[in-house]
Formats: structure tokens, sequence, C-alpha cells
């Protein structure tokens, strides 16, 4: 990973999305946008309705990997421990490249692991994946409502999250949880969209697809947004 980011530092600053070679001496995944979708969903629908796991996690498939990675899915999610997205979509070893902390918010660290998923590894699919009850979204919300604070640099961290807490805001002024998670969701999903000239091109040349979801925690069902 290191020789691939390095590669992508040594780009003329002209044209900082010009194809590189990724570290891993392996090719790309072959499968379009639609189609990585299609796995996502149903690999959770496998998921909800208690399907065997039938994901790559054996030997052989260790084996395979040693040699580079090729994942078809870039997945921001949060660090909650109910929500591990291999498990969530059924998936196994190297097909999803994921970026967690609580919140699922995009810093410089994570937009970074993002546009190497797409310009270095070739994922032509980036998921932003909130879920219920998400205690990083409620601090936001604890931040605007009765003015909170936190301890060491949490606040730091719940402060991108607070412009999402207060777009949830309903005409009489209050929010829910549920709307504030949905709305951060799409936020850092817009973000991505419109913040990195990485993933403009690749969504302009109809080689990736932004999507934001919502994980129901009890039923273990991801709700899809529509697309950001």
């Amino acid at each position: 990973m290191l020789a691939g980011l390095g590669a992508l530092a040594a780009l003329p600053m002209a044209s900082p999305v010009r194809r590189v070679m990724a570290a891993e001496a392996v090719p790309k995944t072959s499968l379009t946008s639609d189609q990585a979708l299609d796995l996502m969903k149903k690999g959770n629908d496998e998921f909800v309705a208690g399907a065997p796991q039938h994901a790559l996690l054996g030997r052989e498939r260790r084996l395979e990997l040693a040699h580079g990675q090729a994942p078809f899915c870039i997945l921001v999610g949060c660090s909650d421990s109910r929500v591990p997205p291999e498990l969530l979509f059924n998936r196994g070893l190297g097909e999803i490249f994921i970026v967690r902390n609580a919140g699922n918010t995009v810093d410089t660290a994570a937009m970074g692991s993002v546009e190497y998923g797409v310009g270095v590894l070739g994922c032509p699919l980036v998921i932003v994946l909130g879920h219920e009850s998400c205690g990083a979204v409620a601090a936001a919300i604890d931040v605007v409502q009765k003015n909170a604070s936190f301890p060491g640099v949490i606040g730091e961290m719940v402060q991108p999250i607070i412009p999402a807490a207060l777009a949830a805001r309903d005409e009489k002024g209050g929010m829910t949880l549920n709307a504030a998670v949905h709305e951060n969701a799409r936020r850092v999903a817009k973000r991505l969209k419109t913040q990195s000239v990485v993933v403009q091109q690749a969504v302009a040349q109809g080689r990736l697809r932004v999507v934001a979801a919502y994980y129901r925690l009890a039923d273990g069902d991801v709700e899809w947004f529509e697309e950001i």
C-alpha cells in the first residue's frame, strides 16, 4: 500500500487523478458498479435470512490474497461493534476495502483511504453506511440540544456530524436520532462526490457509484437511499 501511495504522491499537481499502477500485481475487479452493488444487496439479504456463510475465508483464499488485493467495494462505516461490514454483507477476505470510525465521517485520512481504493485499487462502488442507534450521532445531537461536552478529543470527533444533526431538525426544531443518522450518511456521500477530484472523475467516467445506506440493528436489514 505504501508503494501505491508513493506513486500517487509522485503525480504532477496538474494531473492529480492520472491512472497509476497499484502496488499489488493483481488484476483489478472486473465488476461494474451495478454488479458490485447487487452483490452487496444480495449478501445483506442472505445475512438477514440467516443463510449459511459462504464467504471466501479459507486457506486458499489467504494464499491468493498474499499476492495482492482487488476489492470491489469501499465501505465507509462506523466503528460500532454491532456493525461489522463483512458479516452484514456476507462477504469474505479481500472483497471490501473498509474505512471505519465513530460516526462514519470522512476526515483527511478517510478521504485519502477512499481515494486509494478508487484511484489505485479500482473499486467501482463506495457505500457510506450509517446505522441505527449511532452513539456518535447521538453525541452530536446532545451538543446541539444540551450543549454537551465530552472528554479528550471526542468532542472534536463529533464536530463534523453536527451539521447533519442541524439539518435533520423538523419544522418545530426537534430532531430524531434516525433522521440525523440518515442525514449524516447522505452528507458524507455527497462530500465524497463533491470534494474529491479522484472520486469525481471516476463517477464522471461511469466507473464509480457512491451510495448511502442505513443499517437496522434488530432485523439486520440495510436500507438503501436514493443515489447521492
